[in-house]
């Protein structure tokens, strides 16, 4: 079932709004995962930081590669997956829903702009 509150960017990361539009939860898509291959490190921000649309918000390193993971959303980091620090093969096996890296709060005033720049979940095609 697609969602209406599912973004994606051009680097397969991916934003999931919360009902009320306040929050974000931010992760990889599945297409990511599959080119980064077995994650085994993520370095996660601090809780209070924030970032503008397309900053690098966290770093994932895998058997192959390091990636940075680009900010779909503007925002402060308001929490991390600290499951995920401790085991990142959830980036692997679950990187739509246990696999997210942080939830950030949202700013109003740039929210709509920055929504407009991403891809909807029904759009999102991975090549």
């Amino acid at each position: 079932m697609l969602s209406m509150n599912l973004y994606f960017t051009d680097e397969h990361q991916w934003a999931r709004l919360s009902a009320d539009g306040q929050t974000a939860t931010i992760g990889i898509s599945q297409h990511a995962q599959d080119a980064l291959g077995d994650i085994v490190f993520v370095d996660l921000p601090v809780i209070g930081k924030s970032f503008a649309q397309m900053d690098v918000g966290a770093v994932v390193e895998s058997v192959k590669t390091a990636a940075d993971v680009f900010m779909p959303l503007g925002g402060e980091v308001i929490e991390v997956n600290e499951a995920l620090r401790a085991d990142p093969a959830l980036a692997n096996t679950d990187p739509m829903d246990a696999g997210w890296f942080m939830k950030i709060k949202l700013d109003p005033a740039d929210t709509a702009l920055e929504l407009a720049k991403l891809i909807p979940e029904a759009a999102y095609r991975p090549s």
